[in-house]
């Protein structure tokens, strides 16, 4: 069993869009509109086959975030080597990214860094 796709509510569907295509390397489906509701969605794909549905619609609630509430809290993302982590981590900073947590080695063994994409989703880059 594995986990078909993670799913998720944003503001701006296409700046998001454009976000996971140009650091992690997505690659999108078509947009999937359903005018009755207004729901608008895209599906990611990444290169091991994960997907990430974005979603928007006009009735969704958007309440203050917290790194430390309950339930979904981070996507992980592994880029394959510490030096990924490194340069990955610096050109999200060069673009204004916010950066939760520089690259280090957590303790329970992971080399990772921690950054705010455009909705202030927490984003773990890991080796």
């Amino acid at each position: 069993m594995r986990i078909n796709h993670v799913a998720m509510y944003v503001n701006d569907l296409e700046k998001s869009k454009e976000f996971y295509i140009r650091y992690f390397g997505a690659k999108s489906n078509e947009k999937y509109i359903k005018s009755k509701t207004g729901l608008e969605t895209y599906f990611l794909s990444f290169d091991d086959n994960t997907r990430l549905e974005i979603m928007k619609r006009p009735n969704c609630v958007n309440n203050p975030k917290s790194l430390y509430q309950l339930g979904f809290i981070h996507l992980a993302f592994s880029v394959g080597s510490k030096e990924n982590v490194d340069s990955l981590t610096q050109r999200l900073k060069n673009d204004g990214f916010k950066i939760v947590s520089n690259p280090r080695t957590t303790g329970d063994g992971y080399y990772e860094s921690c950054i705010l994409d455009l909705e202030n989703n927490l984003i773990e880059i890991v080796e």
